[in-house]
């Protein structure tokens, strides 16, 4: 893997260790999805597929800003993506995905965690629990950036899911897969956290693999010049995660059911299967 450019303002382990030690690290994702489209022919639309690929791909890529201090953090989306894009003929809808208005906050020493998520143009306060995360801890390690980083892992069991989509019709079906997700951790900077929901080890997270996902770290800075503020979200409607993954699957399945009948009006011919996974 090619070594990335950090832009990194070094302090002295002593500096670290103070009561207001702040940073900013910049995050980018990227998840590799695999498609495949035909028509009821069982034809291989190469370059529908290709279009729908690149799509998938453009919205995958994306970058966050983790601005945190030893115990608190808020993670947010740099760039706002539309919920539904549009491009050579192929739509592609992302529900929940408002993006630059989204706030993650977290509290490590106290264990929770505040998600503010905008959807359907509703605000949403998802309060709960960080659960503890058994770690694997590993001597392996290698460089990113100018710090050591050190390999630690997890593995957890989830539902994978695919599904074919005929003529606006969907169709899905599901396994149980072990999923397991490598994190790169320095402990040059003493802060148990990182991107997203990753946090819980002994420095901070410069690195995530997961399944088909990477997060990487493409900048940091220590204590920069401007003093960091992280405030709790307070405005939106509070919800338990539990809940507010309840209310995603239904929103899902309104997004399915206008794709369905837009289909259904397009009276052209032959039907098409699209098959995902990732």
């Amino acid at each position: 893997m090619k070594t990335l450019l950090l832009t990194v303002i070094c302090l002295s382990y002593f500096t670290l260790q103070a009561q207001d030690f702040q940073g900013k690290a910049v995050y980018k994702t990227h998840n590799a999805v695999s498609i495949n489209v035909s028509n009821d022919k069982g034809v291989v639309d190469k370059s529908f597929q290709k279009k729908l690929k690149e799509r998938l791909k453009k919205m995958s890529e994306k970058t966050y800003t983790l601005q945190f201090n030893k115990t608190t953090s808020i993670y947010t989306q740099n760039k706002k993506l539309s919920s539904e894009a549009q491009s050579g003929g192929v739509q592609v809808f992302m529900i929940g995905d408002d993006g630059g208005n989204d706030v993650l906050y977290k509290n490590i020493s106290a264990k929770n965690y505040t998600n503010k998520k905008e959807v359907s143009g509703k605000r949403f306060l998802i309060e709960d629990a960080l659960t503890d995360v058994a770690w694997e801890m590993t001597s392996e390690t290698k460089k990113i950036g100018n710090y050591t980083c050190y390999k630690a892992l997890k593995t957890r069991k989830e539902a994978h899911k695919s599904f074919i989509i005929t003529d606006g019709e969907k169709e899905e079906t599901k396994k149980i897969v072990d999923i397991t997700t490598t994190a790169w951790y320095t402990p040059e900077i003493p802060v148990s956290n990182g991107p997203g929901m990753y946090w819980g080890l002994p420095g901070l997270i410069l690195e995530i693999q997961e399944g088909k996902q990477t997060i990487a770290c493409t900048e940091l800075v220590l204590n920069p010049k401007d003093k960091i503020v992280i405030k709790k979200p307070k405005k939106g409607k509070k919800i338990s995660q539990a809940k507010f993954d309840e209310l995603m699957i239904e929103k899902t399945k309104e997004m399915m059911e206008r794709f369905n009948n837009k289909r259904k009006s397009k009276k052209n011919g032959d039907a098409i299967h699209i098959e995902i996974q990732g």
